[in-house]
């Protein structure tokens, strides 16, 4: 499917386009760290070709955020993590078939210029037709369960922008996993969230019907 370009700079609600600054654009896009937005294609104006030239070129996962080129952030505590949920969400999808699991690198464009990559996300086979799984390389697609291991380089403006856009794009479920503090946060909207601590689980609830996530295993080899 081909790229869809952006508009020439990002929408901000109630800023004329000629009006905006770079603090502007910084503040759309959370206040996150200026070292993980590139400048390369000038910001406003990268489309979703430029997610693939980024990882085909440099290895870097990137975000597209109104025609902005983002850099996700993980270290290796953060894929440790990562690749622990996806094992357990795998092994309870072997015997309960209820859809795919996507990584790190999985780009779904869930929204109009907003390509976004959770760390991890499950996607129930009622979002394909015939269980058919789309060829483009950033499908248009909403998971229903979407999960982020937090990093230092996260801010909290960010992961509320990231939490408006998944239930705006029709994601169930969202889980916000934090190894500084052991602990979680459950979403099922913007602003309803449970918090789970280490000796706690976090429930599938009616995404993935059964399954539990006992977070003391998960930090158990988290440095």
């Amino acid at each position: 499917m081909a790229s869809v370009a952006s508009p020439p700079v990002p929408a901000i609600s109630g800023v004329p386009p000629s009006d905006l600054t770079l603090a502007d654009v910084w503040a759309n896009l959370g206040e996150i760290p200026l070292e993980r937005i590139r400048m390369s294609p000038p910001p406003g104006t990268a489309t979703e070709k430029d997610v693939l030239t980024a990882e085909g070129h440099t290895g870097r996962i990137c975000e597209l955020i109104d025609g902005v080129l983002v850099e996700k952030t993980m270290g290796y505590n953060e894929s440790l993590i990562a690749v622990r949920i996806i094992h357990l969400i795998m092994s309870f999808l072997e015997t309960h078939d209820l859809g795919i699991v996507l990584g790190e690198a999985g780009t779904l464009r869930i929204l109009p210029r907003q390509v976004r990559v959770p760390d991890v996300c499950f996607i129930s086979w009622e979002r394909f037709p015939n269980r058919q799984l789309p060829p483009e390389p950033i499908p248009a697609l909403a998971p229903d369960l979407a999960i982020e291991v937090l990093s230092k380089g996260n801010t909290e403006q960010e992961m509320q922008r990231k939490l408006r856009d998944y239930f705006t794009a029709g994601v169930r479920l969202v889980w916000y996993v934090d190894p500084r503090t052991r602990s979680a946060k459950s979403y099922t909207g913007e602003s309803q969230f449970v918090e789970v601590g280490e000796t706690e689980s976090l429930s599938g609830g009616d995404v993935l019907p059964g399954f539990e996530l006992p977070l003391r295993a998960l930090f158990e080899k988290v440095a």
